[in-house]
């Protein structure tokens, strides 16, 4: 089985191949955490990154912010994009490996 056309199929018509720091490994996990609804199970990003516990739950009270710490919680598809992540940061000489090395600077790895 070719897991490129695969994962072609699964994402309709988008290739995760594509993007640096993507693997097999990372697009089989994403693949299996998301199951065969796949990106349609979510109406927005929003959505998608507050599922992946990676969107600060932000609280305010009469306008004013009270806390917005990102929830704990792991899942598989938040590490796998973190491995990748930190894949882009390993590379040399590239755009994404540029920004990453500005974000880790500013947030941390």
């Amino acid at each position: 089985m070719n897991l490129n056309q695969v994962a072609f199929q699964f994402f309709g018509g988008i290739d995760l191949f594509a993007i640096p720091g993507v693997s097999h490994s990372t697009v089989l996990t994403i693949m299996s955490e998301l199951g065969a609804e796949g990106f349609n199970r979510f109406n927005s990003a929003k959505q998608f990154t507050s599922w992946l516990r990676l969107a600060p739950n932000n609280k305010i009270s009469g306008g004013k912010l009270l806390s917005r710490r990102v929830p704990r919680g792991s899942n598989r598809v938040k590490i796998a994009l973190r491995n990748a992540a930190n894949a882009i940061g390993r590379m040399k000489d590239t755009d994404l490996s540029k920004f990453f090395a500005r974000m880790a600077f500013k947030k941390g790895r």
